[in-house]
């Protein structure tokens, strides 16, 4: 993906665009490389913006996404990433559970229009 832009009116959430990865195993492995109070940082910010973020990114099917709003959906998608080690385990890796750096999904990442 070029340069990450973000729309307008979300343009603080760039602070966090180290998160805007496009496969679940590059987030994964962000997750697991984070320490809780990176993890803590970055979900709050997201957390605090998801109903706006998503609702703006509502607005567009994947096939139409303006290439600046990519960096947005991914975001979201780390969100969800992160959201069990905050909610339920309390660390950025699970204990005694299944090594993700093993699950290889089928499907790559984002590769629609704007993916660049």
């Amino acid at each position: 993906m070029s340069a990450q832009r973000f729309p307008a009116q979300f343009a603080d959430l760039a602070a966090w665009s180290d998160w805007a990865l496009a496969t679940e195993a590059e987030r994964g492995s962000k997750r697991q490389a984070s320490t809780l109070e990176e993890i803590d940082g970055f979900y709050a910010a997201m957390l605090a913006r998801l109903d706006e973020t998503l609702s703006f990114l509502d607005q567009y099917t994947l096939d139409e996404l303006p290439e600046e709003c990519v960096p947005l959906m991914l975001l979201t998608l780390s969100l969800a990433e992160v959201a069990p080690a905050v909610e339920q385990f309390r660390q950025a890796a699970v204990t005694d559970g299944f090594d993700t750096r093993r699950f290889r999904p089928a499907r790559r990442g984002y590769s629609g229009p704007a993916a660049g």
